[in-house]
């Protein structure tokens, strides 16, 4: 089985989004600005990240592309931008992705009216379309742990620690607050097994790419600032962090380290760099344990009472949630579906992990060799990522089949569905 993933991600408060989508010549512009800082930094990973972008209307599925497709057939406009409509096989996200004959960052319109808000994300997905050639190849782990009362504890006390460092007045200042940090982030690997490994997967592929939109955002360094200690502030609202811790770590840890430590840092780690491990270095701090010890005497100085009354008071919602969840999706009569070659796309700011199960994703598209499913209302994507399942259909056609807040399509007369007489849940298979 193949896998493609695409994170349906919203980065930005509606208040910056324009209203209405942007003329050509509007586009074109933005792109002409975007190529222009990734000439000039391109410094920052000795690449100049710009390449073939698709900007895609999600209601219309209307594109807007910089370049031509390898069978010419989108309509050139006179801005140098060229139109068509994205196919329903191609699932929509901000994301990077092969279609065409090329790799394209893909970035849904409208865009930020801000300018570094929307450098930030282009950039952001320029550096997605390049990371396999700069040996940072696409990956995916889950970070379930991140749902539990200790994990988002230890997460959210490490980054307040992040953001007094980043308000730090001097070195000594910023580097207690990042010890600080870094032993809540050591001391939450250590509750949970494994856990240093899946995080490290995931904020080397998103963490990255979000610190490079940070760099080449065209912020000055008080508004970088100013930009980090917002989004560490209403990051804690989530509801959820399993899939988006990274976009705050990695730019701030990264910030911190291009400052106080290696202006060029990035361009020394690969795919198999240990990132805690690295700053740990980075700052010089090799005594793990001791972090780990001073920050449990120090936990107060960031909000532990109040964090933890908090994610003691969300725990306890979350079970009877997840409670529920198994029922529906486990226990109760279902429809799995497998996969074969799937596409994704999702938003990740609202998973709910079922411990040994898989995650739930209130909302997701996936397109596959037997066609598209589209779900609002909840389906559980399995722990090894090798079926879906979703509540038992209602209404079962040749080529359609619907059930509470989902829809498949099935493009081939191949597929059938057939019940387990065991278990009586229902299965798609090919015939």
């Amino acid at each position: 089985m193949r896998v493609k993933l695409a994170f349906l991600v919203i980065f930005w408060p509606a208040a910056l989004l324009s209203q209405a989508i942007g003329p050509d010549n509007q586009l074109a512009s933005y792109l002409a600005d975007a190529r222009q800082v990734a000439y000039e930094k391109s410094n920052l990973w000795d690449t100049d990240l710009y390449g073939p972008v698709l900007f895609i209307e999600p209601d219309t599925r209307k594109l807007y592309a910089n370049e031509q497709i390898v069978n010419n057939a989108l309509t050139a406009s006179g801005s140098g931008l060229y139109h068509g409509t994205l196919p329903d096989s191609v699932n929509i996200a901000n994301t990077a992705l092969k279609w065409g004959g090329k790799h394209w960052a893909m970035i849904m319109i409208p865009l930020p009216q801000n300018r570094s808000e929307r450098l930030n994300l282009i950039m952001h997905e320029l550096f997605h379309r390049a990371q396999e050639k700069l040996h940072f190849p696409l990956s995916n782990s889950d970070n379930n742990h991140l749902d539990k009362k200790d994990g988002r504890t230890y997460l959210r006390l490490e980054l307040e620690a992040l953001r007094q460092a980043l308000a730090a007045k001097s070195i000594n200042d910023a580097r207690k607050h990042i010890s600080n940090a870094l032993g809540f982030r050591l001391n939450r690997h250590q509750l949970y097994s494994g856990a240093d490994s899946t995080e490290n997967i995931l904020e080397i592929n998103e963490g990255l790419a979000e610190y490079t939109g940070l760099m080449l955002s065209g912020r000055n360094h008080q508004e970088m600032v100013q930009h980090l200690d917002k989004n560490l502030t209403e990051f804690q609202k989530n509801k959820t962090f399993v899939r988006s811790f990274a976009y705050q770590t990695i730019p701030v840890y990264g910030f911190l380290t291009s400052l106080y430590s290696d202006r060029s840092w990035n361009k020394k780690i690969d795919s198999k760099t240990n990132l805690t491990g690295y700053f740990l270095r980075a700052f010089g701090f090799d005594d793990p344990a001791l972090l780990v010890k001073q920050s449990y005497s120090r936990s107060s100085d960031y909000g532990y009472q109040r964090i933890s009354g908090e994610e003691a008071s969300r725990d306890e919602v979350n079970r009877k949630i997840t409670e529920d969840l198994v029922t529906k999706f486990i226990r109760a009569p279902h429809f799995d579906i497998p996969f074969e070659m799937m596409s994704v796309s999702f938003d990740p700011g609202n998973l709910i992990p079922l411990d040994g199960h898989g995650t739930v994703y209130p909302n997701i598209r996936v397109t596959d060799n037997w066609g598209i499913l589209t779900v609002n209302n909840g389906a559980l994507m399995s722990t090894g990522w090798d079926k879906i399942t979703v509540t038992m259909p209602l209404v079962v056609r040749l080529d359609r089949l619907e059930g509470d807040g989902w829809t498949l399509e099935l493009n081939s007369d191949q597929y059938i569905v057939i019940r387990d007489e065991l278990t009586n849940h229902l299965k798609l298979t090919r015939k």
